[in-house]
């Protein structure tokens, strides 16, 4: 049995889960990944856009639960 694996945004999120996403998926610490972010937002820009189109493309983890949902019950 093959079992693919799928890109999510994470459930630990500093903003929208996008980095926490990419360090599960290749199993790597996310402060990395954060890092490298911040590194290209820094020269030049490009580390911001593809953050906000990553954020748009990405879905949620299936067991994601919003902590405003938290709130309401």
């Amino acid at each position: 049995m093959v079992m693919s694996k799928k890109l999510y945004r994470s459930n630990d999120r500093k903003v929208f889960g996008v980095c926490g996403g990419i360090a599960e998926y290749f199993d790597i610490d996310p402060t990395i990944v954060r890092l490298i972010w911040i590194i290209l937002t820094c020269s030049g820009g490009s580390g911001a856009v593809l953050y906000l189109v990553a954020a748009i493309l990405m879905d949620n983890r299936p067991d994601y639960v919003s902590r405003y949902d938290e709130d309401n019950k």
